[in-house]
């Protein structure tokens, strides 16, 4: 496996592999500090970051490289030449890509004649490195990830989508909680239903808030309104989505132990109110952290060729 574009580039093993060799990092954060010796990794941004941005670049430093951080008008990236062209030269300056931007197309084309690791590091349709993340946190809380159940409340976005992705490959049921004509795309959902079921899970989708809350484990949201969506829809989207909000009643549906999740950055009185966002079941920083340490995994585990991949 050459790159990491999407959760579902992964097999079984792999997340396995990674949420494990997290862990390593995060009790030995520098303990692979000579991978990148003398070696450069180039993180391109086409969009404002804090978690990404800060993780990846102290990411590359623990393995010992040095983090170029590249932006529209650094680049000429699609924008007098080819993505294409960019990408092969590149490969010839430094040791992996590391790419956020929103065109998930772009990501493809870039990695399709990368000969250097390329990780997607958010994309309009998926965010491989923050479902990651999620799992190793929930499995830090909650334990073995076989035997929990995820509650995703609000817009099936991309966090939405790597999120089942991630829950179906590890074994976790998953309940997504979506409005009519805002949910994960069918055919993804069916996908990840399907291999959820191989690893004794089950991905539900449901307009129902309290059936998708049932016996959760951990209750997920994020924005109603993320960076790139237009402003004229906040009225429409804060009026469908305000059912969804997970408060202190929503967690009361959930199981009793039940965690609080979220990607962050978070808009305390829409998709979560403070009371839950900073009350004691939260563990949202936690996940902030563990960015980093997967990270660090996701960067080791292409350099040193670790990854099998999906062999569906």
């Amino acid at each position: 496996m050459r790159h990491l574009l999407k959760t579902s580039d992964l097999g079984a093993p792999d997340l396995a592999y990674l949420l494990k060799r997290s862990a390593k990092f995060k009790a030995k954060p520098h303990a692979r500090g000579g991978v990148l010796a003398g070696d450069t990794v180039g993180l391109y941004f086409s969009k404002p970051s804090t978690r990404t941005r800060v993780s990846f670049e102290t990411a590359v430093v623990r393995l010992g490289g040095v983090p170029m951080f590249l932006g529209p008008s650094d680049l000429q990236l699609g924008r007098g030449e080819t993505i294409e062209d960019t990408s092969r030269v590149i490969s010839r300056f430094a040791r992996a890509f590391v790419i956020r931007t929103f065109k998930d197309e772009d990501v493809e084309r870039f990695a399709a004649v990368s000969s250097i690791p390329v990780v997607n590091a958010l994309t309009d349709g998926h965010h491989p490195c923050q479902s990651i993340a999620d799992l190793l946190t929930l499995s830090e809380h909650k334990g073995p990830l076989d035997k929990l159940k995820i509650c995703y409340l609000g817009d099936g976005n991309n966090v939405a989508l790597s999120l089942m992705q991630a829950a179906a490959l590890a074994g976790t049921s998953i309940a997504l909680g979506c409005p009519s004509g805002r949910g994960v795309p069918a055919a993804d959902v069916e996908a990840a239903r399907a291999l959820a079921r191989e690893n004794g899970a089950d991905v539900l989708t449901t307009e129902d808030p309290v059936e998708a809350l049932r016996g959760a484990d951990a209750v997920y949201t994020d924005v109603w309104l993320s960076m790139g969506d237009a402003e004229s829809d906040r009225a429409v989207r804060l009026s469908v989505l305000r059912p969804y909000q997970v408060n202190a009643g929503a967690m009361k549906q959930a199981k009793p132990d039940a965690i609080f999740m979220h990607c962050l950055p978070a808009h305390r009185g829409e998709e979560v109110t403070a009371d839950v966002m900073d009350g004691p079941a939260s563990v949202v920083f936690d996940q902030a952290e563990n960015r980093l340490h997967t990270a660090v995994a996701i960067l080791y585990a292409l350099l040193e060729g670790k990854l099998s991949g999906n062999k569906r």
